[in-house]
């Protein structure tokens, strides 16, 4: 049973790179990927600023905790996409149905859970800065800190777009019996996916992994294979 849902989960393994690369869900990957390096590296690069004493000083209003946020979270944002990333990439090669369906949950999870820092990111450094002072330090690094404020802005945007595909997907898994991916939409020479229960259609054969449950049996009981 277990290499049947192997084999099954294996079906639609082949995947076009181009096509891959094309699909909404991988460009809004790479997209807050690229927001997160602009958010932290605008930060690590061009916000601190040194005082009389040589100290380094976060610009937004002197506060360090501001700074350091917006570092950890775009660090975060950073890695995360890059496990995400691979997570789609391998996503039709996981034979277990159950593994389908946490990876699932995880994307969503973590994408709704990073739409939430980055609201935070954005208002505690839109905050901090309106309470800046302006200064000859302060205005060199002025641009950078309005970069972080609108990059962590559009961060928001996307990771909300995230967590809006991954709820989709996992209504889909549960609501038609299938995991239906972009390949499949986009690949007119792809296998047909099975027909969800209680069409009134009955087949001992399936063509692609059930999300949720485990593939049909392809030997029903009852039935001998006849000896040659």
């Amino acid at each position: 049973m277990e290499g049947a849902s192997f084999g099954a989960g294996r079906a639609g393994g082949a995947i076009d790179p181009v096509d891959f690369l094309k699909q909404p869900q991988t460009i809004l990957r790479v997209t807050t990927w690229i927001f997160s390096i602009v958010v932290f590296g605008s930060i690590v690069n061009e916000c601190y600023v040194n005082k009389e004493d040589s100290e380094l000083l976060c610009i937004f209003n002197e506060n360090e905790s501001a700074c350091s946020y917006g570092i950890a979270v775009g660090i975060i944002a950073f890695f995360g996409c890059i496990f995400f990333f691979v997570v789609d990439l391998y996503f039709q090669q996981i034979s277990s149905v159950k593994d389908r369906k946490r990876a699932v949950l995880l994307d969503l999870g973590f994408s709704g859970f990073l739409s939430f820092l980055w609201f935070v990111a954005f208002c505690f450094l839109a905050n901090q800065w309106q309470r800046t002072k302006m200064s000859k330090g302060v205005s060199q690094g002025a641009d950078a800190a309005r970069a972080a404020i609108t990059f962590s802005f559009f961060s928001i945007i996307v990771w909300v777009a995230l967590a809006v595909r991954a709820l989709q997907r996992y209504r889909l898994g549960t609501d038609m019996s299938l995991f239906a991916t972009d390949q499949f939409a986009s690949d007119p020479t792809a296998a047909y996916p099975g027909y969800p229960s209680g069409s009134g259609i009955e087949s001992t054969e399936t063509y692609q992994s059930p999300p949720f449950t485990e593939p049909a049996d392809t030997n029903p009981k009852g039935y001998q294979v006849p000896a040659y």
